[in-house]
């Protein structure tokens, strides 16, 4: 669904200084946010001071400290990279699981810090010693961030292209063509980040949550009375919640019936509630997923509660009532079990007149991600209009031979600290002239619609931006799902065959998904360290993220067969962004629209609904008020998700954390954060490790056992 970190867990008040422009006035003097976008802050600080933080201003730097003469260092960048990786392995999994992705940067942040520290203090000069500062840090956590960024596109385009039967039979007999085309995806948006820095950083000053969060929690690693305390006890949290995480995911593999999913509704059926086997059917199941318990400790209770209202109202109400209507359909699920059906199919034989409940529901939840996501840009036009005025204007300026134009806008940094002109304007061509080449001999895809692609994925970075400074969430399926709208009408008017058509709706789609690294220019500005470095460090992250994106993709893939092949009736990851991807592929491409009467009725009421209330959000709910609407991406992702496991879990994860913030917000504001990000990255490192061991034939399907698992039939 989309990248995002934590969000609506606290009041925590950014202070802001008052925008000079006449545009920028209409903004609130304070951004509300949450404490988890200020984790880090040391520890000696009163809570009152903790709660109202400046996200406008660079921190002021410590007299003490040494002047950090080094910046972008190969320690940096390597470590940086190899955290990245895990993140890349944790968001693949994650993304294929429940479609939602995580950044890398707290987590480059606190485990960069916690190798680099003591290697700086004990190696000699030339194996990697001398002095670490937060300068460094930041380019660690940025390299980091760019080495997991491009996972997002084997959770959405790929497996719906297997899925629908148009690239080879598995996804190692492509891996050639999956890394060349990721190397299209890999650098545009660290070209487009540099010119919207100036505006969305330094003029419009939005908060970008995760960015500020990772520059308050590397100044507490290094500045303060407190700083190597509290860098220990958070590093010591990470490392056992991380481990924790990883051995539990491993582990259960071997008895998922006890130690990882709990089938209460068919133990209660067992016993004699016969009826409860409806709520199993349904599936309604509870279990212990580290990931995604922290991941609702990072989202907050708006987005958890509304993914889960979504989940409730797909899965309890509307699925029931379309099947008792016969208006959908199931299957036995098992013979020998009276009344367990199996409600997730995703057969396309007859889907307007013989739909599954998933299919039926998979509409609604898709116009729903639509219409929240682009009611939100129409409802902040102007700001978006005057980024990309302010965009054209300085690449104008740049080429104008008036050099009486004043910049209205100062930069602090020192001109040779700042990424020149020349540096990310030949990425952003050779990327294009690359990518040009790639689709054309590649894919057979015509150069103007590849050159479209590019402009699109430069304007659809002003709503990442935007909203990603924001709400700290970038729409990235709404993007693509309005990417392919887009060019589905462009390959009509080119007479494509039905499956070319289709391939090269998602190809171009997945290319307007350039990833959005503007949140480490946050952090940079305000740690005053130099852009130069963090370009070069993110540039490294981007080439390490293309081969390990691709390779851990093959590597689930090989694993888990049922990612990319429809005819599974059963799968350990649902999968729900592709399901979007490879709806709306095919609806562009089909010459009749493949939706059932009601379920299109449906869509267009939910999708109507999710504008109105986003709508309301902006002109008549105060601000104070604007955490108590329910959040429709959210609630579109319950639609889609065929399982209620992750809604129930982060649902669980977020009250956890709002009850622990209220009783003891000074631990809170220690652990949280940090206890979360372990989870989130072991579990998907322990995914890794499952996977391995399928391949390697020593799974917990083969040795592991049955018990607690419907029917007898292992469940992991």
């Amino acid at each position: 669904m989309a990248a995002t970190a934590s969000q609506d867990q606290d009041q925590i008040t950014y202070e802001q200084s008052s925008p000079s422009n006449s545009e920028l006035e209409k903004e609130k003097s304070t951004i509300v946010t949450n404490a988890t976008s200020v984790f880090g802050v040391s520890e000696g600080l009163e809570p009152r001071a903790v709660r109202t933080l400046s996200t406008d201003d660079p921190l002021p730097e410590d007299p003490d400290a040494p002047v950090e003469d080094r910046q972008l260092t190969v320690r940096a960048v390597l470590i940086g990279c190899i955290l990245g990786s895990i993140i890349a392995a944790s968001n693949i999994y994650l993304g294929l699981k429940t479609g939602w992705t995580f950044g890398a940067s707290l987590f480059g942040s606190i485990i960069g810090f916690a190798v680099l520290k003591p290697l700086s203090r004990s190696a000699p000069t030339f194996l990697g010693g001398g002095y670490f500062g937060p300068k460094e840090n930041n380019v660690c956590q940025s390299a980091a961030t760019a080495a997991g960024s491009l996972g997002l596109l084997f959770t959405s385009g790929f497996p719906a292209a297997y899925q629908l039967g148009l690239l080879s039979v598995h996804p190692k007999d492509d891996i050639g063509r999956l890394i060349t085309f990721t190397i299209c995806c890999a650098f545009f948006g660290l070209s487009f980040t540099q010119p919207l820095r100036k505006f969305y950083i330094l003029k419009l000053k939005l908060v970008f949550p995760s960015g500020v969060a990772a520059a308050y929690t590397i100044r507490s690693l290094h500045v303060g009375r407190n700083a190597e305390v509290t860098a220990r006890k958070k590093t010591k949290m990470l490392i056992y919640t991380f481990t924790f995480a990883i051995l539990l995911r491993v582990v259960s593999e071997y008895a998922p019936g006890l130690l990882w999913d709990w089938h209460i509704f068919y133990a209660l059926n067992r016993v004699g509630w016969t009826s409860a086997i409806a709520a199993e059917s349904w599936g309604w199941i509870w279990e212990w997923t580290p990931a995604f318990i922290g991941a609702g400790m990072l989202t907050g209770i708006n987005a958890s509660y509304s993914f889960l209202g979504g989940t409730f109202l797909a899965w309890a109400v509307l699925g029931p009532i379309i099947v008792a209507k016969g208006i959908a359909f199931g299957t036995p699920a098992d013979p020998s079990i009276p009344g367990y059906m199996n409600y997730m199919g995703m057969s396309l034989e007859n889907p307007i007149q013989q739909p599954s409940p998933r299919y039926w529901l998979l509409w609604p939840g898709t116009l729903m991600l639509l219409c929240a996501s682009f009611a939100e840009v129409a409802c902040n036009w102007r700001s978006l209009y005057a980024a990309m005025r302010s965009a054209c204007g300085m690449l104008l300026q740049r080429f104008s031979k008036d050099s009486g134009v004043v910049d209205d806008v100062v930069d602090t940094v020192p001109e040779h600290e700042r990424v020149p002109f020349w540096a990310w304007g030949s990425v952003l061509v050779l990327s294009t002239i690359l990518t040009c080449v790639i689709m054309g001999v590649q894919f057979g895809q015509n150069v103007g619609v590849t050159l479209l692609a590019v402009v699109f994925s430069f304007l659809f970075s002003f709503i990442g931006c935007e909203s990603s400074g924001r709400t700290n969430i970038n729409p990235v399926t709404s993007i693509g799902n309005a990417s392919q709208l887009i060019f589905g009408g462009l390959a009509r008017d080119q007479n494509y065959s039905l499956k070319r058509g289709e391939l090269l709706n998602l190809l171009s789609g997945m290319l307007t998904l350039a990833g959005d690294m503007i949140g480490d220019l946050k952090t940079t500005h305000l740690l005053r360290a130099s852009p130069k470095a963090v370009f070069v460090a993110q540039l490294c992250g981007a080439v390490v993220s293309i081969f390990m994106a691709a390779g851990l993709y093959v590597v689930f893939s090989t694993a888990y067969p049922c990612i990319n092949d429809l005819s599974y009736t059963t799968c350990a990851f649902p999968a729900p962004d592709v399901q979007s991807w490879r709806a709306v592929a095919v609806a562009v491409s089909s010459s009749t629209l493949p939706i059932p009467p009601s379920s299109g009725y449906a869509a267009i009421a939910l999708g109507l609904v999710a504008v109105i209330s986003v709508v309301a959000k902006y002109t008549v709910v105060p601000p104070k008020y604007h955490d108590f609407i329910p959040n429709f991406n959210a609630i579109g992702i319950g639609f889609i998700m065929n399982v209620c496991t992750y809604p129930l879990a982060m649902f669980f994860g977020s009250t956890i954390a709002f009850f622990w913030r209220r009783m003891f917000f000074n631990n809170y504001q220690m652990y949280c954060f940090v206890m979360a990000t372990g989870f989130i990255a072991g579990e998907g490192l322990g995914g890794i490790v499952n996977a391995v061991f399928t391949i390697s034939g020593i799974s917990g399907a083969v040795y592991g056992t049955s018990v607690g698992c419907p029917g007898g039939v292992y469940c992991g």
